[in-house]
């Protein structure tokens, strides 16, 4: 007999949620004035406004490194840039994927390893993304910490399936990137290199690398784990 009391879906981890709700607050509050349903005329630049405060700027930070000043203002926008999106599908998109993907990382997943995670692969993300020299656009939206957390979740497949074909592992990823690198392409063609969305995907693949490399340290068993496997296997 099943167990009525039991929740129909099960609970995505707390500390997801301590990445997701934020995003939802942003975006309802930036969708409200943009609809003219708060804030009056001043409501349809809260997007805007919201960018600007929250937003990671390459170019800032290039002219931080190399006057070897780290102002608040420069350094906080590393981790805060994940919170605001270009436009309203951006944000469901993400929010979508990390939940899905959060809830299976963080079942294994200590409560603090799910925050490092995300937050090391955004600020890995926007680093890489400021290594490239054509960037100039600002980075925003939750893409490259929600690759860490595509990282994460391809490292407990990999692990699971080490000595059993494990390269399936990483059929999520491939497809993430073709996408992306078809976006990428696309802004080529008609935007040129200088266009934003030209070069995310390089923000997107560090954050993945990163998620994927900090899974050897923070995820229970890690290396050992893996180790294990190829012994078995």
């Amino acid at each position: 007999m099943s167990d009525v009391s039991a929740p129909p879906l099960n609970p995505v981890p707390w500390a997801v949620w301590l990445l997701v709700l934020p995003m939802i607050a942003v975006e309802a509050v930036v969708e409200a004035g943009a609809n003219g349903l708060a804030g009056g005329p001043a409501g349809i630049g809260w997007r805007a406004q919201a960018m600007q405060a929250l937003g990671f700027a390459p170019d800032y930070m290039r002219q931080l490194i190399e006057a070897r000043q780290f102002p608040l203002d420069g350094i906080y926008r590393l981790v805060s840039y994940p919170f605001v999106h270009q436009s309203l599908s951006q944000a469901l998109f993400v929010v979508v994927i990390l939940l899905a993907l959060g809830k299976f990382v963080g079942e294994v997943y200590a409560w603090w390893a799910v925050l490092v995670t995300y937050f090391a692969a955004a600020l890995v993300g926007a680093l890489a993304y400021t290594a490239v020299p054509l960037t100039h656009a600002g980075l925003l939206g939750g893409y490259p910490g929600t690759y860490g957390m595509i990282g994460a979740y391809t490292f407990l497949l990999w692990a699971r399936l080490a000595g059993q074909g494990s390269l399936r592992a990483f059929r999520l990823i491939g497809f993430f990137m073709v996408f992306q690198l078809a976006i990428a392409a696309i802004g080529v063609a008609f935007y040129g290199t200088e266009q934003g969305t030209t070069w995310e995907f390089v923000a997107d693949l560090a954050g993945f690398v990163t998620g994927f490399a900090l899974a050897f340290v923070v995820s229970p068993g890690g290396w050992q784990r893996v180790l294990a496997k190829l012994r078995v296997g």
